[in-house]
């Protein structure tokens, strides 16, 4: 169906409203949003959904072959992050750090595909300087200078800023030279103060987190953007969150893709332990498929969905499945049980089944086979 052929009258009187602005391509305001999270038809919104991403990408789902790399999991903000359950204190059991031989064999080993990604990110190491950082991207680019490195969340990088004293600018001006391509969205949460307080109390707020990626759009560093729901936030919270990504949009045009991403509740302090059900993994991917008409792609991040539900994601506005990974430890360290990664043949075999079609992407979202 084209949006041309939306007939208002056949959804849900709550939603007709939505339907039209849909129809006519008009952008969704604060209330429109609100509706849209506090609606229970969530068929209706996939459906509205999915017109709108084949409007912008017809059957295509892309997906990349990429090398997740976590160098450390010691960080300052262990205690401060409720909903974690990845950091550590340094000496702890379950913490690690590794020197840069380690992961350059970590990066060597990629799952079998020739990878086009590194995906590093970690915690806010108390005494890792900013060249030590630099030398790793240096060392990664000599042993591999065809991959695109997107590295450190803007919480890794506010806290290079704070550790050396310099400017967040100067901290990405130096980080590009060493060999930084581009910046993951991680460390977003949600937006709302009293929420950010009671969640992630000592990290980025939210206007410095956008001021990081703000930055780093006006430098030429493309950025993705997220967001964490499921634990104590409410719809408005949520609509809050999307309008904020949505004006910085507007104004550096960074972002290439949102990635919603489900709270998971084991090995944390949140004392939740409900995990977000399907089909409200489904009306936040198709919400933000709706919200977010100035960012050009929704991930359905299979290791997060799972790849089951990840397959519908495809239908309720998703364009994008994330890739092969190799090896993740940040979501299965609260509780994810889905696989670590997967080969391109089960990528491309996932997608085709789902009724899209495959296309191998960059990191920049330039198709390449």
């Amino acid at each position: 169906m084209k949006r041309k052929d939306i007939e208002p009258a056949d959804f849900p009187k709550e939603l007709q409203v939505i339907a039209e602005k849909v129809k006519r391509n008009e952008r969704l305001n604060y209330d429109d949003a609100l509706v849209c999270f506090e609606s229970n038809d969530v068929l209706s919104l996939g459906k509205l959904a999915r017109i709108v991403k084949e409007d912008l990408h017809g059957k295509i789902c892309f997906y990349n072959i990429n090398r997740h790399i976590n160098p450390t999991n010691v960080c300052v903000y262990t205690y401060d992050c409720k909903f974690c359950g990845f950091a550590a204190l340094p000496g702890e059991p379950h913490a690690w750090e590794y020197s840069h031989e380690d992961i350059y064999r970590k990066a060597e080993l990629q799952g079998g595909d020739k990878v086009r990604e590194f995906h590093i990110v970690g915690g806010c190491h108390p005494s890792l300087r900013l060249s030590w950082y630099e030398e790793l991207l240096r060392g990664l680019k000599k042993r591999f200078p065809e991959v695109h490195i997107k590295a450190f969340t803007a919480i890794e990088i506010g806290w290079f800023a704070k550790l050396e004293k310099i400017s967040v600018k100067e901290v990405l001006l130096r980080l590009r030279a060493a060999g930084l391509d581009s910046l993951p969205g991680g460390g977003a949460e949600i937006f709302d103060r009293e929420i950010r307080k009671e969640i992630c109390n000592g990290k980025l707020n939210a206007d410095e987190w956008l001021e990081v990626h703000r930055t780093a759009h006006k430098l030429g560093i493309k950025s993705n953007c997220t967001m964490l729901y499921g634990h104590i936030e409410k719809a408005e919270h949520r609509v809050d969150h999307l309008l904020r990504l949505r004006a910085l949009q507007d104004e550096t045009g960074g972002f290439q893709a949102f990635i919603p991403l489900a709270y998971h509740p084991d090995n944390n302090f949140m004392g939740i332990k409900f995990k977000t059900p399907g089909l409200e993994d489904l009306k936040v991917i198709a919400v933000s498929r709706l919200v977010l008409d100035n960012i050009p792609n929704i991930k359905a991040y299979w290791i997060m969905l799972t790849p089951e539900v990840a397959q519908l994601a495809l239908h309720f506005g998703a364009n994008d499945i994330d890739g092969t990974v190799v090896e993740e430890t940040i979501y299965h360290m609260v509780g994810a049980s889905s696989r670590e990664w997967m080969t391109r043949e089960e990528l491309e075999t996932l997608i085709r089944i789902a009724g899209c079609e495959p296309v191998e992407r960059d990191t920049l979202y330039n198709p390449v086979a």
